[in-house]
């Protein structure tokens, strides 16, 4: 189950069936199959309290994620700042839309082991997000 909610913010226009079955796909890429994923859309000042409640850091993200993954199920709470995902996408000259789906599916990509914090580890991930973001195109919107 791929659910997608709002907190303080409006759903963005995004095709949720589209992205659902990309989810799908991602994850069998991995060997993983999707089990519970709840995606929140907020606002930075959400996150921010977030971010500094629950992990103790004290600063904007544009993404959090909370796993409960049991073995090859993929399982997470996944919060994601849309005013972040807009400056950033303004800041990379990509548009908003593509911006969400590559936060959207890089915490799938974490949940599926991939991690971006040691040195040569973030080009790793950009790989791995854009063909991700390929296989998206491949599906019929």
């Amino acid at each position: 189950m791929i659910e997608f909610q709002t907190y303080d913010v409006d759903m963005p226009a995004i095709d949720f069936a589209r992205v659902r079955s990309w989810i799908g796909q991602v994850c069998r890429r991995y060997e993983r199959q999707p089990g519970e994923l709840v995606y929140q859309f907020c606002s930075d000042e959400h996150i921010l309290e977030v971010n500094n409640s629950f992990l103790g850091h004290d600063y904007y993200t544009d993404i959090i994620t909370f796993p409960y993954c049991e073995e090859e199920c993929v399982s997470a709470d996944i919060l994601i700042s849309l005013d972040t995902v807009r400056t950033n996408s303004v800041t990379v000259g990509e548009t908003y839309e593509r911006e969400l789906h590559r936060v959207i599916i890089h915490g799938v990509l974490h949940l599926c082991g991939i991690d971006d914090k040691a040195p040569g580890e973030r080009e790793i991930m950009q790989r791995h997000e854009d063909e991700a973001l390929a296989l998206l195109d491949e599906i019929s919107k």
